[in-house]
C-alpha cells in the first residue's frame, strides 16, 4: 500500500520560511516524479512545484524565486523550502507522486500552511 506522509506546516509569519517534507512508502521511489500541490479555501487545486525522478524542478511563477523543491532518493523523501512566505502562500499542501511506470497517481492527506500579516 503506498502511503505519503506530509510534515512540516505551521503558523509563520509573512516573510517566514517553512520547510515541508513528504515522505513515501510503499512505492520504489527513485521511479516517482513528485510535486507539491496547493489549495487555499475557495481555490481550485494548483501545482506548485515538481520534480522528476532525474531531479529536474518546475515551479509555478508564483513561487518562482521564493521556494525551492528537492528530493532524497534514500530518505524516500521530497521537500518543499518556502521562504519569504506571503499571507497569499496560505493554503493546505499535499505531496503527489506519479509512479512513472504505469502513470498511477498517489495523493498525502496534506498539511496546512498560514501565513499571517
Amino acid at each position: 500500500q503506498v502511503q505519503l506522509v506530509e510534515s512540516g506546516g505551521g503558523l509563520v509569519q509573512a516573510g517566514g520560511s517553512l520547510r515541508l517534507s513528504c515522505t513515501a512508502s510503499g512505492i520504489i521511489f527513485r521511479f516517482t516524479d513528485m510535486a507539491w500541490y496547493r489549495q487555499a479555501p475557495g481555490k481550485q487545486r494548483e501545482l506548485v512545484a515538481g520534480i522528476t525522478r532525474g531531479g529536474s524542478a518546475n515551479y509555478a511563477d508564483s513561487v518562482k524565486g521564493r521556494f525551492t523543491i528537492s528530493r532524497d532518493n534514500g530518505k524516500n523523501t521530497v521537500y518543499l523550502q518556502m521562504n519569504s512566505l506571503k499571507p497569499e502562500d496560505t493554503a493546505v499542501y499535499v505531496c503527489k507522486a506519479v509512479y512513472v511506470l504505469d502513470r498511477t497517481n498517489y495523493w498525502g492527506q496534506g498539511t496546512q500552511v498560514t501565513v499571517s500579516s
